[in-house]
């Protein structure tokens, strides 16, 4: 093969060759490229931020949305799960990841809807905690669909905090 088999007119030819994407000449390119660009909005998240905490078990959808607050002596959760009751719920803590579980069912049949954006189903959000916590004082409140889980801190990890003064 000739390098004058690559230019894509011959040198004979006064046209100018006009430009075009890969793509529109290969659909397997399209597909590769579109198959990439929803890749990277799984593991991105659709609304264009990573998964919290690098995990991936959320998949960009990160259900329920929580809030992670610390103090000196807790760290505070707060996590927004609409439409269901504590019942619904199972909190577990286990070697320093604190899990949240629950299931959200549909109050109507299928056969009724004719559109919806509500979301039922399966969840479960891991949240690693990353000190050393009091299991048996872990308080749990749930109030108007707003889940408020306090983890006191250990005293070893409470010791450990360890302030330093800034100089001007």
């Amino acid at each position: 093969m000739s390098v004058r088999d690559l230019i894509p007119r011959g040198r004979t030819s006064n046209a100018t060759p006009t430009a075009y994407r890969d793509d529109d000449r290969s659909p397997f390119l399209s597909l590769h490229r579109e198959m990439n660009r929803l890749f990277d909005d799984v593991f991105r998240g659709f609304d264009g931020r990573l998964p919290p905490f690098g995990s991936l078990s959320s998949f960009g959808t990160a259900w329920p949305n929580v809030e992670i607050a610390e103090t000196d002596q807790a760290i505070i959760v707060t996590a927004e799960i609409p439409g269901l009751d504590d019942n619904d719920v199972e909190i577990l803590l286990h070697e320093g990841v604190l899990t949240l579980k629950g299931e959200k069912r549909s109050e109507t049949e299928d056969k009724a809807k004719r559109f919806s954006e509500r979301s039922y189903g399966r969840f479960e959000r891991r949240i690693p905690v990353g000190v050393e916590v009091e299991d048996d004082k872990v308080e749990a409140q749930f109030t108007n669909g707003v889940l408020r889980i306090a983890l006191p801190k250990s005293a070893k990890a409470q010791s450990q905090v360890k302030r330093i003064p800034i100089t001007s």
